[in-house]
């Protein structure tokens, strides 16, 4: 926690009435039961970074699966490849989960960024009635006026040896003159018919959870569990001619021809071969 100036705005929840505050107990209410997943969500007002924590947790054993640690505000939010999320209190969700994946052999663990991508996409369908694609490996894509924006990102690590920490970050309602960058989106901005983070929240957890259970209940098989399927249909990156920005400088460029039984991207190059990418930055060079 950083600590602030009592007088700063962002300290009296109500200081924007457009952006309430979370009900943290309403929300354990609503989410915890028996023989369910979570098993408690924790609201706080301000951290660095919600993933941070909950692999700091993690790691000391302090905390158990289905835990949910959610932070109104962040300061040192983080996506992939180290870049930093900032947004102004309230405006959005940021939270984390903790998953203990037992019974799934790890080398399936790299498709929890993918199901939660899926899981999320599916309930902001649902719930606000935003279309959401999913961008390789990890960003949520909405419509505004006519354009792909990014409205949210997912951020999986390891804590320790049996579990992973999974961030997920929603712009909800960013306005405009918010946006941390040119091709930054929120919910509001794609229409949302709802932008009440709790409702949001609530249909994003139970989302997570459906996948998560159906897809450890077949040991992680992405195929079995539909998750191969339901991604690829989902997948705005498919399809398109892309360069993929791979760790050490070098890049590949080629149309986004599938996603592997790995969660790999696979590109059809010019020479004719089919390159599996299993980490890098993914730019659109063209659409689908």
């Amino acid at each position: 926690m950083t600590p602030r100036d009592a007088s700063d705005a962002n300290d009296n929840p109500w200081s924007d009435l457009d952006r309430p505050p979370l009900n943290g107990t309403a929300l354990r209410r609503a989410l915890v039961r028996e023989g369910g997943l979570w098993g408690d969500v924790r609201v706080t007002p301000r951290t660095g970074s919600t993933n941070s924590d909950l692999v700091a947790l993690a790691t000391d054993e302090k905390a158990d699966e289905g835990v949910v640690l959610v932070a109104e505000e962040q300061n040192a939010g983080r996506g992939r490849l180290d870049r930093q999320w900032t947004a102004p209190a309230r405006s959005g969700l940021f939270f984390s989960v903790l998953l203990r994946p037992t019974g799934v052999p790890v080398e399936r663990w790299g498709w929890l960024p993918l199901l939660t991508g899926v899981a999320v996409a599916t309930a902001l369908s649902k719930v606000a009635g935003v279309d959401t694609a999913l961008k390789w490996p990890n960003d949520l894509l909405v419509t505004v006026g006519g354009e792909e924006r990014k409205t949210g990102g997912i951020l999986a690590e390891r804590a320790g040896n049996d579990a992973v920490v999974v961030g997920i970050g929603i712009n909800v309602t960013l306005r405009e003159d918010e946006l941390p960058v040119p091709g930054a989106g929120s919910l509001a901005l794609a229409g949302a018919t709802t932008t009440d983070r709790d409702t949001v929240l609530r249909a994003v957890l139970r989302s997570l959870e459906q996948w998560y259970v159906k897809w450890r209940a077949v040991a992680g098989d992405p195929a079995a569990s539909g998750l191969q399927e339901t991604y690829a249909a989902g997948c705005a990156t498919l399809g398109r001619v892309v360069r993929a920005e791979l760790p050490g400088g070098t890049s590949i460029t080629g149309e986004a021809v599938a996603v592997d039984g790995d969660g790999r991207l696979v590109l059809a190059t010019e020479e004719g071969v089919q390159q599996p990418v299993g980490a890098g930055d993914i730019v659109h060079l063209r659409p689908a």
